[in-house]
């Protein structure tokens, strides 16, 4: 039951056949690296639909020597994090699995997210501080020493932090 609850929110708020809800918090956000793919129409679709944040508190961290961000598995500990929720196409989807490397590096699961400034028309479309269900890449897959990084409420590549992200397609959680 609970699976087909996640899909009737999602499929709510993306009425479109085969588009999905997904949440995006570090380099596919606009202004930073790999904000191009989302817009890239020979991936997929993927149409912006409100800024957001979790409703619980996970660990948003850097890590690896190519600066990822990652957000830890792990409900109740870190901040409330905050990003971007896309409806995307299944073709979008299927390139992002790929881009996340599900399921070495990321795993595709469900989050709970209070939307922040969803226009609430069309009538399909999240109002502010409504409450709804989108696909996030977080991972399980990480070194005990990544929960004692830094937390972050927001990820901008180009930040204060003095990690710049490391764009490369050879790269696995060390």
């Amino acid at each position: 039951m609970k699976g087909f609850l996640i899909f009737s929110v999602i499929a709510s708020v993306c009425p479109a056949v085969h588009m999905a809800q997904v949440f995006v918090y570090g380099t596919l956000k606009k202004g930073q690296p790999n904000y191009f793919r989302m817009m890239d129409a020979n991936i997929g679709q993927a149409e912006f639909v409100a800024h957001a944040r979790t409703v619980d508190r996970y660990p948003l961290v850097i890590a690896t020597k190519d600066n990822i961000p990652f957000l830890l598995n792990v409900p109740g500990t870190g901040q409330r994090v905050r990003g971007e929720i896309y409806c995307v196409d299944q073709k979008m989807l299927d390139f992002l699995d790929e881009f996340e490397s599900i399921p070495e590096m990321y795993q595709r699961t469900t989050v709970r997210l209070e939307v922040q400034d969803g226009p609430g028309e069309p009538e399909n479309t999240p109002k502010s501080a409504s409450i709804v269900e989108a696909f996030v890449y977080s991972t399980t897959t990480y070194k005990p020493e990544w929960l004692q990084k830094p937390t972050y409420e927001s990820y901008d590549a180009y930040g204060d932090h003095g990690l710049p992200y490391v764009c490369r397609d050879d790269r696995s959680p060390e």
